[in-house]
Order: C-alpha cells, then sequence, then structure tokens
C-alpha cells in the first residue's frame, strides 16, 4: 500500500481519534477507526491498526475493547475524570481574579481532557455572565513574574491601583513604584494576594494581585527576614488580608463554635474545657477591622478575656457603631 504524506504521525493521530472520540459510552470500530484516519489523509489496514492499539496500550493508554452493537475500541480511564474537570472548572469560574476572557479559554483547555462528547456535559454548566470578574488581563503575566522572583530571591516593583466611583483606574501615590521583597502568593476569600515585606512600612504586607501591574523583578536580593516566612501560620493570625499589631488573644468560646474555631485556625489550635459548654483559646492575631467584625458576628458565644487593651478597642468600636445609628 502506498504511503501517505502523513503516513508517519498514523499512531499519534489514532491516540488523538480515541481520545477524542470514545468513551464507555461511544467505541469506534477497527472500520470506523480506518475510515477517520483516511479522513487525515492517512491509510491504514485492519492488522496495522491493531498492532497500533497495543503498541498505544503499552504507551499507557487504557484501550478497552467493548460492545454496544458491535465490537470497538475507547479509552477507559483517562488523566483527569469527568468529576475532576467540573471541579476544577468550577475553581475557574469562581476566582475573581481570572478574567471572563481568560476563564473561557481555560475551560475550553480542560475539555481537551475528556472525550467530545462528555465536553459539553463541562460547557453546559459554565455560568460567566453576570458573575463578578477581574478586569486584569495581565495578572497572569504578573503570577509568574512573582513567581520567578520568589525562586530566584530577588526583589520585585509594581504599581497599584484602585477604582474611582467612575470605574477609571487610580494608581495610588500617584503611580510611583513599590518597592517590595515577596515572601509568597496566596488565596484569600475569592482574591489572590501576595505577602510581602516592605521596607517602607518595616514589616510584612499584603496586596491584591488582580491590583498589581507593571510588575518587574529587580537585581537586588530579597530581605532577609522573608526567608524564614511561614504561609500557614501567617495565615491564622491574618483575617481577610488585612494587616495590624499582632497581639496574643485570649478567647472564651461556646462549645457550638468549636467548628468554626477549627476552620479559622486549624486542627492543632489548643482548646482548653472552661465548664461544660466553654473553652478557651489562645491564639497570636494581626488585630484589624476584619478580626472585631469576626468576633461580633458570634455575639455572646465568644468573649474576649485578654488583652485588655483589645477589650476596650472593641467597646470603643462597638459604641462608635451605635452612635452612629442614632
Amino acid at each position: 500500500m502506498p504511503k501517505s504524506s502523513n503516513q508517519k504521525l498514523k499512531i499519534l493521530c489514532l491516540m488523538r481519534i480515541l481520545l477524542d472520540h470514545t468513551d464507555e459510552t461511544h467505541m469506534l470500530s477497527v472500520n470506523e477507526l480506518i475510515s477517520k484516519l483516511a479522513d487525515m489523509d492517512i491509510k491504514a489496514e485492519r492488522k496495522t491498526i491493531y498492532d497500533d492499539i497495543e503498541t498505544l496500550r503499552q504507551f499507557g493508554l487504557d484501550i478497552v475493547m467493548g460492545k454496544s452493537k458491535s465490537f470497538g475500541y475507547y479509552v477507559a480511564s483517562r488523566e483527569f475524570e469527568l468529576p475532576e474537570l467540573k471541579l476544577l472548572a468550577d475553581a475557574v469560574q469562581s476566582s475573581k481574579f481570572i478574567t471572563e476572557r481568560k476563564t473561557l479559554q481555560l475551560i475550553k483547555k480542560l475539555e481537551g481532557f475528556m472525550s467530545k462528547h462528555d465536553a459539553g456535559k463541562l460547557r453546559r454548566q459554565v455560568y460567566i455572565q453576570n458573575r463578578v470578574k477581574s478586569m486584569n488581563e495581565s495578572i497572569y503575566y504578573s503570577v509568574d513574574a512573582l513567581h520567578e522572583a520568589i525562586s530566584e530571591d530577588k526583589k520585585i516593583s509594581f504599581k497599584y491601583s484602585d477604582y474611582d466611583v467612575l470605574k477609571n483606574q487610580v494608581f495610588r501615590r500617584g503611580g510611583e513604584p513599590y518597592i517590595v521583597s515577596p515572601a509568597a502568593l496566596t488565596w484569600n476569600e475569592e482574591n489572590y494576594y501576595l505577602i510581602a515585606h516592605s521596607d517602607e512600612r518595616k514589616g510584612i504586607t499584603h496586596f491584591r494581585v488582580d491590583r498589581m501591574s507593571n510588575v518587574r523583578k529587580l537585581p537586588q536580593s530579597r530581605c532577609p527576614d522573608v526567608a524564614g516566612f511561614k504561609l500557614a501560620e501567617h495565615s491564622k493570625k491574618v483575617f481577610g488580608m488585612f494587616s495590624g499589631s499582632e497581639a496574643d488573644v485570649k478567647l472564651r468560646v461556646n462549645n457550638k463554635l468549636i467548628g468554626g474555631v477549627i476552620d479559622r485556625f486549624g486542627k492543632d489550635v489548643i482548646m482548653i474545657p472552661d465548664g461544660d459548654n466553654h473553652f478557651t483559646i489562645r491564639v497570636r492575631i494581626a488585630l484589624s477591622p476584619i478580626f472585631y467584625g469576626w468576633l461580633f458576628q458570634f455575639g455572646d458565644l465568644c468573649e474576649v478575656h485578654e488583652p485588655q487593651s483589645l477589650k476596650d478597642d472593641l467597646k470603643k468600636q462597638a459604641k462608635d457603631f451605635l452612635s452612629r445609628l442614632e
């Protein structure tokens, strides 16, 4: 049989056909495989198809022969199963920092890990309209630059922006670049944050990555303080990525909030029973309005015992709030 110009690609094209067009409910017979290869200007015989399928099996592709109306072949298992891809698609579409355009692009790429028959199932669960999304298309380049700077132990510079009432982008500090030592990237409250050491503020601070632009790696080495930075410990004491002065806080908590305390501080938090219905914990907290809000939401189920300065500040916050209701 004369060979076509695409003959060297035969086994690769056969693999692509099986991945794209087959699953447990959609099989292709040998004749159908030969036909699809012919559509790609590749000639094949039955014997070579059998040989190629066996080679693909040895390569690691889980090809199974099944029977519906007739015998056929299909890919039984893949690198990602449909429920896993649905989970990833949900994560992408619910991420505020990923733009609507990039969301659709990423989900389209996820479809490449399943058959075309299942791709429709993934596509049907995508609801982008009216979902809050970032408008910063350069975020992906920023993330890449941040990871590179962290791995190479370098400082970065960037511009940081807010929006005015007309939804126009307004740079802070008149567009003057920030220069910081990046420590880590973290996900919090549906947003992506850079945690960094600022020489200017003399400590750790946070920046929303979707509000950063013109991210540049600098030749200067990072501040030595970030070398021992521990993200897990930092996340436990920071609420809503708001920095603040740190304090050792003692709380007396109703047993009804055990789940909430573990969710917030982790399973290693030490809970000391205090009577039949309460327990106490000691945690180091970055004091901030978000932390105060976290406390207020529990009402009398959570009491602050220490420090006194925190108790005084909470009383003042409560009085100020009540005065605005008069």
